[in-house]
């Protein structure tokens, strides 16, 4: 019997900052950082969240009033799963010949979403995702996600699953993927620029730890691409002295940890863009299950299990419609039993 194969890879952690608010420029320079990957054989190239087209920082500088200005120049440069600039994503993938994943805003319906995405080096579309839960101030920009997100794919690089950002601090959550048997995990951070000195729980030291802890609970390779604040930024959204010592420049701290916590790679300064790079081992990975894999044979389901619900959360649901007949952006079912609701099964 042949003895199994595990994937060897080069992965790249992205630490930058997207032309801020502007849908298509950042787009190019998307496809310019993953060319940059390509070129140093990068298999793999992760962006952080809200790359595209940029993470809303005047919800934590401004009153919900103020921030209203913003609001129809994010929407409008927010991108739609499927449109020709996420086309434009999925081809620079298969003619870089590089996987890719990024956070993005966006757009659906008169809707926003803190999303993932993960491109083939075929240009395929393998996962796209909303966050479970937006953070706090996010709520007042961004929806929830729902159960049908909290997937891990199998592919030729690997087990990948993703989360954003205060995900990664949710327990049941991270228990989700790790049940899935995930290998490599992109979690993404939009940059630890805001509050600091005042709130360390948003800062680099508790937030670098924590993909640090989800390497080392789930015994997988965690890429945590991480974004910066750059001086055009800084200087569109900080109008006074007081909102300057709210949101400071750079922030950066993308890294890239191996399943037994250690760091790999060369670390950026935290205001400089660049690449993370580091070459992974899949086959390490047994190495780390073998002392505690928290969904094996270190768990205890006979005293704590996790409930996963997959349902996607279809806003509306036409009952008694004709079997088959389906409405955009709605499920088709026909009346399902109460029970079956209940506990989560779908008619198909």
């Amino acid at each position: 019997m042949p003895v199994p194969q595990h994937p060897k890879l080069r992965v790249a952690a992205v630490q930058a900052a997207p032309v801020f608010l502007d849908l298509d420029a950042t787009i190019d320079k998307t496809i310019d950082i993953m060319a940059q990957a390509a070129e140093q054989g990068a298999k793999l190239v992760a962006f952080p969240e809200t790359w595209i087209p940029g993470y809303p920082w005047w919800i934590w500088l401004t009153t919900p009033a103020q921030g209203m200005s913003y609001v129809q120049r994010y929407f409008d440069n927010s991108l739609v799963v499927g449109g020709p600039e996420f086309q434009r994503l999925a081809d620079a993938a298969r003619q870089l010949g590089i996987w890719m994943s990024t956070g993005y805003s966006e757009r659906a319906g008169g809707s926003l979403y803190i999303a993932q995405a993960l491109f083939d080096d075929a240009g395929g579309v393998r996962m796209t995702r909303r966050k479970l839960r937006p953070t706090h101030v996010e709520r007042t920009v961004f929806g929830d996600g729902d159960g049908s997100d909290l997937n891990v794919v199998q592919t030729a690089i690997g087990n990948v699953g993703m989360l954003n950002c205060w995900e990664h601090l949710q327990p049941l959550t991270r228990y989700a993927l790790y049940s899935q048997h995930e290998q490599v995990h992109i979690g993404a951070w939009p940059s630890f620029s805001v509050y600091p000195g005042a709130a360390q729980a948003l800062g680099p030291e508790v937030n670098t730890s924590i993909s640090r802890v989800y390497a080392v609970e789930g015994q997988c390779f965690v890429i945590a691409p991480c974004a910066t604040v750059s001086d055009a930024m800084h200087q569109e959204l900080c109008g006074d002295e007081f909102q300057r010592q709210l949101l400071h420049k750079g922030g950066g701290h993308a890294r890239i940890y191996a399943p037994d916590g250690s760091e790999l790679g060369t670390t950026l300064p935290h205001d400089a863009e660049g690449l993370v790079l580091a070459d992974i081992d899949l086959g390490l990975i047994s190495l780390a299950k073998a002392a505690a894999d928290p969904v094996g044979h270190y768990a205890r389901p006979d005293v704590t299990r996790l409930l996963l619900n997959k349902t996607p959360g279809d806003r509306v649901v036409h009952c008694g419609a004709a079997p088959g007949a389906r409405s955009e952006g709605s499920a088709s079912m026909e009346m399902v039993p109460a029970e079956a609701l209940e506990s989560g099964t779908r008619a198909e």
